[in-house]
């Protein structure tokens, strides 16, 4: 197995320990589950970086990484809807749009066609990430800064999975011929 395979691994062993983490209640226990989240979410671009620069893309690596990637997004978001720290609907759209772009990726890939992320996607999984970690950490910081960043930074991903989700099935439709 190589290193960027082996990364990809251990995000995924890491999501188990970041929910424990963020739903018991321990001291400091929302730190130590933003820093297990931000290493898990650091991998994802380590892991990818890694595979290209060294030729060591793999088909196993081709399925799980977005496996991992989806799977700690959709434990990150229903941990927080768990917690009352996010709404449920919030979560709906984003874990709706996962699985929707993921059917289409699979449908167009039996087809021969890839479609590989898109800048918005990019966009879109860098405002989750950043998201999820000012939601985890909004105790933290709120008592110098009064405001709901977490929450307006969770509004905008929701806004821009929505834009990126209608961009992916725009282009497969321009695919399809339709």
């Amino acid at each position: 197995m190589n290193l960027p395979n082996s990364l990809t691994l251990i995000r995924i062993f890491l999501i188990p320990v970041f929910v424990l983490i963020l739903l018991i209640r321990i001291p400091y226990g929302d730190f130590f589950a933003a820093a297990i989240f931000i290493v898990a979410a650091l991998t994802d671009s380590l892991d990818g970086y890694l595979a290209r620069k060294w030729k060591q893309v793999t088909k196993l690596g081709i399925i799980l990484d977005p496996i991992a990637d989806k799977l700690l997004i959709t434990a990150a978001l229903i941990s927080l809807v768990e917690l009352g720290r996010i709404q449920g609907w919030i979560a709906i759209i984003i874990l709706g749009r996962e699985f929707a772009v993921s059917g289409l990726r699979v449908v167009k890939a039996e087809e021969g066609i890839i479609i590989p992320a898109s800048k918005l996607g990019k966009i879109k999984t860098i405002s989750q990430i950043v998201a999820v970690i000012l939601i985890i950490l909004e105790k933290a910081y709120q008592p110098y800064i009064n405001i709901p960043l977490g929450q307006w930074m969770m509004y905008f991903a929701v806004v821009i999975t929505l834009v990126s989700g209608f961009e992916y099935f725009y282009r497969f439709k321009l695919h399809s011929g339709a």
